[in-house]
């Protein structure tokens, strides 16, 4: 059985091409601390999370996360 886990690595990406700072994305995009926490350590965080992060790029949700597996 494979073992997979979620990250962000395309949502740094995303950031990084359309040259929007990490304040930013917490700010415009209302994201708690903690949240923002999860988010770089590729831990869970809620569908409503991912639809804040996509409203404010204009993206879709497979452009900022992908499956990857785990070690």
């Amino acid at each position: 059985m494979l073992n997979l886990k979620i990250s962000y690595k395309p949502l740094w990406k995303l950031l990084i091409d359309k040259e929007i700072s990490n304040k930013q994305l917490k700010e415009q995009a209302k994201l708690s601390a903690s949240t923002y926490q999860k988010l770089r350590n590729n831990e869970n965080v809620t569908t409503e999370t991912l639809l804040k992060i996509c409203c404010f790029l204009e993206c879709n949700i497979s452009d900022i996360i992908e499956c990857v597996r785990e070690n």
